[in-house]
């Protein structure tokens, strides 16, 4: 991961909240774009980059297809993040390899908090350095402050770096 790109003033890693209950994260990782894509689709290394800090993630169901379902579990690694263990499932809706992937996805459960879908858009451009991701994750839940998701990103994105780069 580089922190600014010499060509431009652009942040590598710069994260945006709205009122609309989303979050734009952009990163530039050392990698292709067609590397960094292929973890994105790749169910091992998607478990394994995805969960953030203190979690690890298990793939339930997973079909990288356009149209393909999902079933994923974050499982905490310690008592004290137990209460924010979750499984979520989805479907993936757009995917252009190395540049664009839309997944629809949900909460399992009934806390009404956690109900309704989460729109996520990935876009993956070359750049000088590697390519630069753009996370756009609409339609959060309301048990869920937007910061929170938006550190969430940060922490899988740092872990997608160090798989690819």
């Amino acid at each position: 991961m580089t922190d600014n790109d010499p060509a431009d003033d652009t942040p590598a890693n710069d994260a945006q909240t709205s009122a609309d209950r989303s979050v734009t994260i952009n990163r530039v990782i050392e990698a292709s774009p067609e590397r960094v894509y292929e973890a994105f689709v790749d169910p091992d290394e998607y478990a394994a980059w995805l969960p953030p800090e203190g979690f690890s993630g298990e793939i339930h169901e997973f079909d990288a297809s356009e149209g393909g379902t999902f079933r994923m579990s974050f499982n905490a690694e310690s008592e004290e993040l137990e209460p924010y263990a979750s499984t979520f499932y989805g479907t993936f809706e757009e995917l252009i390899p190395g540049e664009r992937i839309v997944y629809i996805e949900q909460f399992e459960g009934d806390e009404s908090g956690m109900a309704g879908e989460m729109t996520t858009t990935v876009t993956f451009e070359a750049v000088s350095g590697g390519t630069e991701l753009v996370v756009t994750q609409a339609g959060i839940p309301e048990a869920i402050p937007p910061e929170d998701a938006a550190e969430g990103w940060n922490d899988s994105l740092n872990n997608l770096a160090e798989i690819v780069e």
